[in-house]
């Protein structure tokens, strides 16, 4: 689906025309720049390469700075290609926040947030076993067995137990435009998108 590359601002909230207060995440979405296109012919299959975010020229090697020439533009952090796009772009060309129109509904994936080491109750939403009384005083949140003695006499794989949490690429579906900023290049939608502030998030149609 065609989409544009941008970067997670934060959280606010906003009214609606019946007072309700919606929680919502403002995207700071583009502007890309065309660094490809991918045709049929080349490649086999259309597509579009889009550049966001300037990069220092000292952290960009000889080969990027070339790919990057031929579009017309300077070195860029996050590159991705997307498919889809109804309107023809050329090399060079650059595509703004108003590629999203307000009420639409669009896909955001990022990074989610990093947890390090975590237990079965906040990893997996484990209950937590026994009784806070007679005496218990350190297995309240422990994950309970976790297979049989005798038979299979192995654990299987995939047991839900603790371990690190977070960093994982997430896609949030279905989130509704509710502003589109086109002045600033800022996306507001509704509701929360994974990734820490700053965070790179891909906004898809």
């Amino acid at each position: 689906m065609s989409g544009l590359i941008g970067r997670k601002i934060g959280m606010t909230s906003l009214f609606d025309d019946n007072g309700k207060n919606i929680p919502c995440t403002v995207i700071e979405a583009g502007p890309c720049v065309v660094t490809q296109v991918r045709t049929e012919e080349v490649d086999g299959y259309n597509a579009l390469q889009l550049g966001f975010d300037d990069k220092k020229a000292k952290s960009s090697n000889k080969a990027l700075d070339g790919h990057f020439k031929k579009a017309g533009t300077t070195a860029k952090k996050k590159v991705i290609e997307f498919q889809g796009f109804e309107e023809e772009y050329k090399l060079g060309d650059s595509i703004t926040v108003e590629h999203f129109n307000e009420g639409e509904f669009v896909d955001v994936s990022a990074t989610s947030k990093g947890k390090g080491f975590q237990g079965v109750v906040k990893r997996h939403g484990f209950a937590g076993v026994g009784q806070a009384t007679h005496g218990q005083h350190n297995r309240l949140r422990a994950p309970g067995s976790i297979g049989a003695a005798s038979y299979p006499a192995r654990v299987f794989k995939g047991m839900r137990m603790g371990g690190r949490m977070g960093g994982d690429t997430v896609k949030v579906q279905n989130l509704r435009v509710l502003k589109v900023v086109a002045d600033k290049n800022l996306l507001v939608v509704k509701g929360c998108v994974p990734g820490h502030k700053n965070a790179y998030v891909i906004i898809q149609k």
